[in-house]
């Protein structure tokens, strides 16, 4: 847990520095990655599952195993690949049309989903740990409500069987997930500043986004959890290749008559 927790919160934060030190990219394009996958998959999300889940249809979406993979994949593309494209229409007009403006939002998006659901929640597992360890897990009941009793009851249960390999399992899936945001920025980067036939590219993320986490809801049962990460792993890189890829090809910077980027581009003589 203590490794998960440290790697959670400095594997977003290392790759940040070293691509603003190392390729001079623009902080703000992870910060607004960052940001964009706060306000759109931890709040508005969140906030449509309330309505929906807690509704009359909730009980019948969560007791059908394809049902809650088409929902749960489908909200996740919808709003993640939306408050992508938004954000890069909208913020990031100054970059330059290359792929590492793609890649640096995509790793403030990715790097902001590890650091909030993998290194804050394994930082909590650790205190919880701790207090158990400890004798003191009867305080996490003291004021809580039933139902909050019967979910922190249920959480200990998990946390005294669970081991290092499932844990390791789990970081493992916080790499293929990063790398599965990059790909799917790059995506939306190309749709967003090229348009016209590319713009394709948008629905496109939201297919790929939501395939792979309904896929993940699919199989988790039928398959053995090393098996389904390595699936999900072997996809993660085949979208940030094609991605790259296309980003590459399609946005070549300053492979072109002069860079995008004001501040790096020469002049062109005058006539």
């Amino acid at each position: 847990m203590a490794v998960n927790a440290l790697l959670g919160i400095a594997v977003p934060v290392v790759l940040s520095l070293y691509l603003v030190r190392r390729f001079r990219v623009r902080l703000s394009a992870i910060l607004i990655g960052a940001g964009t996958f706060f306000l759109f998959a931890l709040v508005l999300e969140r906030i449509m599952h309330l309505f929906v889940l807690k509704g009359p249809q909730g009980a019948a979406i969560m007791g059908n195993p394809l049902w809650y993979a088409l929902y749960g994949g489908l909200a996740a593309g919808i709003f993640e690949e939306t408050g992508r494209f938004l954000a890069m229409k909208y913020l990031m007009k100054t970059e330059p049309s290359k792929p590492l403006p793609g890649v640096a939002y995509g790793v403030g998006h990715g790097g902001m989903e590890m650091l909030m659901i993998f290194g804050i929640t394994m930082i909590n597992n650790l205190v919880i740990s701790f207090m158990i360890n400890s004798g003191h897990a009867d305080a996490l009941f003291s004021s809580a409500p039933g139902e909050v009793a019967g979910q922190i009851q249920a959480q200990l249960e998990q946390l005294k069987t669970v081991g290092a390999g499932t844990l390791l399992i789990g970081l493992w899936e916080r790499f293929s997930a990063l790398l599965l945001q990059v790909g799917l920025s790059l995506f939306v980067w190309v749709a967003v500043r090229k348009g016209g036939k590319w713009r394709w590219l948008f629905p496109a993320a939201i297919a790929l986004h939501a395939l792979v986490d309904g896929l993940a809801v699919i199989l988790q049962k039928s398959v053995g959890m090393v098996t389904l990460e390595g699936i999900l792993a072997v996809t993660a890189i085949a979208v940030a290749a094609i991605g790259y890829a296309t980003a590459k090809k399609n946005l070549p910077g300053d492979r072109t008559s002069g860079s995008d980027d004001p501040a790096t581009s020469t002049p062109l003589p005058r006539p």
